[in-house]
């Protein structure tokens, strides 16, 4: 699902609803979970074949987070 781009927050992560990797990480900042995420920028909506991809990439984040704290 992922396309790779010389900028990763420009990486769209679901096809459906053009959600990138960037608006991910934004809204996980601001505290969303994957169904806010979903309700708000529409990822996960659609085809759902994205699903994997975020999960991973909000497990990835949540690391990240726990290891800065």
């Amino acid at each position: 699902m992922t396309k790779t781009n010389a900028n990763e927050a420009d990486d769209i992560m679901c096809e459906c609803s053009g959600t990138t990797r960037g608006k991910i990480q934004i809204l996980f900042k601001q505290g969303m979970d994957m169904d806010a995420i979903s309700r708000w920028a529409g990822a996960v909506s659609g085809c759902g074949g994205c699903e994997w991809d975020i999960a991973e990439y909000l497990n990835t984040l949540t690391e990240q987070k726990n290891k800065s704290v």
